[in-house]
């Protein structure tokens, strides 16, 4: 046992310490579309591997996928392209070889020769480094024992793993000899819903879903004892209960209006002093309103908008609806859109079906002092630009990019692979999913170079272009299995750090 905690306390020093020195500002996003600096993701886990389809819709995964193809031939990409924007030194001149590793040791957190950068972080790493203080490791256990009802022996038998296998059982739910303990965490693949930084503070997340509860329970053991969050104990804003929400019978829209549920895919930070909110099937009313209240309250932003969008599973977040590409540039669903009014006024049945109220679009911004008289915006396509233009001082003509090119039917289909769901990496360049093809036609017809990501990495490695250098590019990355999961990229990343524009 002496041994292996001179171990776990080796690993631990070697993960936190460039924490405490690499960067002065460790936490600060205020736009979608500064150069990326810092963000959390986490790797597929063999959790993914024990998802059955009996389970996948209990544990809010939409299919069965391969997992090897999906780490090897997918995930492994967006590994390699983020790390060559953020922390070059730890590929620069080495893509040749890690395509080859059979054992994948590259890319596993727990391995010795894990890439560990400070900059694109896995959380899963984040996880075994507070593992290593015993009291924490105690907590913590006793904790998701007590969620997952468990044995006292179970709590026992995990207690006898070093901190890095301990992280892996916490995420996954499987020993390493893939017994399971508990459920699996499939969706911790998409960092963005547990939290969202705002300028210089972190909106964690009130998962909807009782199969999410781990994750946020293990997000706030991270945010809140890790040495890389050190520095922002105070600026941790947790989103109140409404204690008087058990009181009514649980209709939909009660739910809405008195749950306090909230997801990051429905928060965007989009200028320093603009907060967008979505209200979906995951985040309510009464949340938005809630972290309304708070960020006004400790003055991180003027405006906050609340964007209803109808509650069906095609939109599960706003980011699955749009996304920023550029200054002047959006990507959207043209349904959702200023497009998708004109064609129902040209659709006489418009006119004539009862109206649903679930598949209605709703805009209102509050400003700041003025929260008794909110702003109603008629279209999204209005607001994305009025953000372009006066939050971000945009001078070019604004684009709007469509999914599926805004051809029926491909809008709705490469929707629902995520053709809207682009992380960033700076002011228009960003990453999608390959399998979008349309949706990469209408890129193209925007001006924009559309390059698979192998292709890309093969032109920095060779000295063509560089990620200081590139210009006006979608990336496209391998998806057969990280879309069967609905989620992109935006979806798998957790800005902590932007450089402002």
């Amino acid at each position: 046992m002496e041994n292996e905690n001179q171990t776990i306390e080796s690993d631990t020093n070697a993960t936190t310490d460039p924490f405490d020195t690499s960067v002065v500002k460790q936490i600060n996003v205020s736009s979608e579309i500064g150069t990326l600096k810092r963000l959390l993701i986490h790797s597929p886990d063999r959790g993914l591997g024990k998802v059955v389809p009996s389970k996948a819709q209990d544990w809010l995964f939409e299919d069965i996928v391969h997992l090897d193809m999906m780490r090897r031939d997918e995930y492994d990409y967006y590994v390699k392209i983020l790390l060559y924007f953020l922390d070059p030194d730890k590929v620069k001149g080495k893509i040749d070889t890690l395509g080859p590793d059979s054992d994948r040791s590259f890319y596993k957190p727990d391995h010795p020769a894990y890439f560990r950068s400070d900059r694109v972080v896995d959380i899963q790493s984040l996880l075994a480094d507070i593992l290593a203080d015993e009291t924490i490791r105690t907590r913590l256990i006793a904790a998701i024992c007590g969620i997952e009802r468990t044995s006292f022996r179970t709590q026992q038998q995990l207690n006898q793993y070093d901190s890095l296998e301990l992280a892996k059982i916490m995420i996954s739910g499987s020993l390493p000899d893939l017994t399971m303990l508990f459920a699996p965490l499939p969706n911790f693949i998409f960092t963005r819903d547990i939290g969202i930084v705002i300028n210089d503070h972190i909106l964690l997340n009130k998962p909807a879903k009782l199969a999410r509860t781990r994750e946020a329970l293990l997000t706030q053991y991270i945010f809140f004892n890790h040495p890389l969050f050190a520095d922002y104990q105070n600026n941790i804003i947790e989103i109140p209960d409404n204690q008087h929400a058990f009181l009514l019978a649980d209709s939909d829209t009660n739910r809405d209006v008195t749950r306090s549920t909230l997801e990051g895919g429905d928060v965007m930070m989009i200028s320093k002093r603009h907060l967008l909110i979505g209200v979906s099937e995951r985040t309510t009313l009464y949340a938005a309103q809630q972290v309304m209240r708070l960020v006004f309250g400790k003055n991180l932003v003027d405006k906050v908008t609340i964007i209803k969008i109808p509650k069906k599973r095609d939109y599960m977040h706003i980011d699955t609806i749009f996304t920023q590409v550029k200054r002047n540039v959006w990507v959207l669903l043209g349904s959702l859109a200023r497009t998708g009014d004109e064609v129902k006024q040209r659709d006489v049945l418009h006119f004539f079906a009862p109206k649903d109220l679930a598949e209605e679009l709703k805009i209102l911004q509050f400003v700041k002092g003025q929260e008794q008289k909110p702003i109603e915006i008629e279209n999204l396509e209005d607001l994305l630009a009025d953000i372009s233009k006066t939050d971000l001082g945009a001078t070019e003509p604004i684009q709007f990019i469509y999914s599926g090119d805004n051809e029926f039917p491909f809008g709705a289909r490469e929707q629902w692979t995520d053709s809207c769901n682009l992380l960033a990496l700076k002011d228009g360049v960003v990453v999608g999913y390959d399998r979008n093809e349309k949706t990469a036609e209408a890129f193209r017809k925007a001006g924009f170079d559309v390059v698979p990501a192998a292709k890309l990495l093969d032109r920095f490695e060779q000295g063509q272009s560089s990620p200081e250098t590139i210009k006006n590019t979608f990336i496209m990355l391998p998806s057969a299995e990280l879309s069967r999961a609905r989620g992109g990229s935006h979806c798998m990343s957790l800005p902590l750090l932007r450089e402002e524009i």
